[in-house]
This record gives C-alpha cells, structure tokens and sequence, in this order.
C-alpha cells in the first residue's frame, strides 16, 4: 500500500466558509483524518491483533457539531491550553484579563480559541510519510493576549505508525503559550474505558482545588490514586475517596514527567487496551501531560455513529503546568520577541499480542 493524502468537503462554518477534511493514509492502512477546522483529529482508525481496524478517537461526521457542541474533540487548543485563575495574569507589571469562559476562570484560550480558527492548511508527502502543515497568525488582543503570535502546527503520519505533532510560535509582544493537542482516545472503539491500563512516568502532580485550578503544590503521587507508574486500568481507583478525585469527578489533572533533562523527548504515557490489544504511547518533549478520564461525557453526544457516554474517551494532553502564568513554582509559559516557541509530541500506535 502506498501512502497517500486526499481531501474533500467537510461542510461550512456559520459565516459560510468551507472546512475541509484530509485523510492521511501511512503504507501499513493506519488511517488520521484532520479538518483545518480548529486543526482536529476527526477519526484514527488503527488495527488490533488481528488486524481489523477500528476508530479509536472521538468525534463527529461533519463540522456543524464542532462549532455547535464540541467538548474540544481532538482539537488544537489555544493560545493558552488548561486553566488560568480568574482568566487574569500579570505579565511585566501589567494585569490582563482575559474572558471567563468556565466559570471564573479562562479555559483553552477562550470560546474563540484555536479550536475554532479555520487554519491554512498545506497538504505534503515525503516518501513514506504524510502529512498537513496548519498555519494561523493569531492578532494581537485576540481573546485579550497581547502581542500577535504566529502558529505552525505540523501534523505527520510516518510509516512507523506514528502520527508527530509538532508546533512552531512566535511572537512581536510577550505573551503566555502552551499549546497542545486535546484528542480523546478509546482504544476499544467503543464502550468506556475503565478497563484501559495506564502508565504515566510521573513521580509528581499537580493538585487543583475545587474549580479545577492547581494549588501550586507538586505533590507526589506514591501512596494515591494518582500512582501510575505501573499500569493500573483508569477505573481501578478511579472511585476512591480521595480529595483530588473528588475534585476532578475522576482525573483531570495534570502529570510532572521525569525528565533528564528540560525538554527531554522522552515517554510520557503508554496505553494498552486489554481485550483488542492496542497500545498507545505518547513520546513529549514537554514538562506535563493532563489526563482527562471523560467525567463530563453523558450521552447527549452522538458522533459517527455513537453516543459518546459517561468515561467513554479520555485525553492525554502534552503541555506545561495549568495556570502557569500565576505560578512562579511552575515551568515558564511566558514566550517573548525574538524567541521561538518549538515542542514535539509523538503518539505511537501498536499492539500487544
């Protein structure tokens, strides 16, 4: 099989643009399709040990959805991923606010975030290897950042199963970044996804308090149910009466990788479901990784052909720490003229016989 690229109509936007859905297709059948829609990941559909494919992530068929009633389905989100405090922070002396749109607090860059810009997109091949180049300068004052930010986000499908997400900023005025990639995953391709085992390679987390916003601690996670440095499946303590658990309604926090170094490639997370025998492993270079366990499904979703019920999909997001702006504790997120914000995750798709 040859690797190919295709495109086709996605449907329009309210304004009546047109999104657009490529299929990336590597020499081994692993099928990612992507709209320039808010840059997401629509299907991935990857084999199990015996061969038959399925689509392990959660989406919709058309772009309507997206625009209407998307959780951030596989999405590009920013220009700040998570959460900042109150949506305000002090950048050089001066306060900015930025809109509140949970509850309080400023969440994924806002309602008109990076999930919802309509990218260029530049479709290329390079021998085995596929892949779309999206391309977004985000104005200066957009959503209440200041400075005007250029964006290159490159998504490529090799024939290694890999699908590498790489983005490229920068900046005229200083700004907070952290960009990442909000897919939701079910190795199963369907149900939920308790009995998926995890593996994090984080000594730390992060607390939150009530309204999901970190504390400031690094906390260890020994002793708690946020210990997967060993597998452990989502809902084996999922259920716990622990204080963060019940904060997040499940997990919804964010994970300090072990790092040798800053900005270390290295694996952050690996994912074996049991009865297909999928396995997924995310390689990052960033300091974090937030793992969502899809506590706020419920089955008023219905896309591809499936409701999307309660824990029916769960996220592994690379990142820096949420709030990162109004913690001085935490890695900088501050990005400013003349510098280049540069990460690369890597999501690996396998099986286990």
């Amino acid at each position: 099989m040859q690797a190919s690229i295709t495109q086709a109509a996605f449907g329009h936007l309210p304004d009546g643009r047109a999104a657009t859905l490529f299929t990336l297709t590597n020499p081994n059948g692993l099928v990612v399709k992507i709209t320039n829609f808010g840059g997401i990941i629509t299907e991935i559909h990857a084999p199990d040990r015996h061969g038959a494919l399925a689509d392990i992530t959660l989406g919709f068929d058309s772009v309507a959805p997206y625009v209407k009633e998307s959780p951030y389905f596989g999405a590009l989100i920013g220009r700040y991923g998570n959460r900042l405090r109150d949506g305000r922070f002090t950048l050089d002396g001066q306060v900015v606010q930025l809109p509140a749109n949970d509850g309080a607090h400023h969440l994924h860059g806002g309602e008109l975030g990076y999930h919802r810009v309509l990218w260029r997109a530049i479709p290329f091949q390079e021998g085995d290897s596929v892949g779309l180049t999206l391309i977004y300068r985000s104005p200066d004052g957009e959503q209440g950042y200041p400075g005007t930010l250029d964006v290159t986000v490159v998504y490529e499908l090799t024939a290694g199963n890999e699908l590498v997400v790489t983005f490229d900023a920068v900046t005229d005025k200083a700004t907070p970044v952290n960009l990442t990639q909000h897919a939701y995953f079910n190795l199963a391709g369907k149900g939920d996804i308790l009995g998926h085992l995890l593996r994090i390679d984080a000594d730390a987390y992060t607390p939150i308090d009530g309204t999901l916003i970190p504390t400031g601690e690094l906390a260890p996670v020994a002793g708690t149910a946020f210990d997967f440095r060993t597998p452990h499946a989502i809902g084996e303590r999922i259920g716990n009466d622990e204080e963060q658990l019940l904060h997040g309604s499940g997990y919804d926090h964010n994970f300090v990788l072990n790092k040798p170094a800053r900005k270390a490639m290295t694996l952050a997370a690996r994912v074996h479901e049991p009865v297909s025998g999928r396995v997924l492993e995310l390689f990052t270079g960033e300091p974090g990784v937030q793992f969502y366990s899809g506590n706020f499904l419920d089955g008023s979703l219905t896309g591809k052909g499936q409701a999307y019920g309660y824990r029916s999909g769960f996220c592994l997001e690379p990142q820096h720490f949420p709030d990162s702006p109004n913690q001085s504790a935490f890695p900088d997120t501050i990005l400013r003229p003349g510098e280049e914000y540069a990460t690369v995750s890597r999501y690996k798709f396998s099986v286990e016989k």
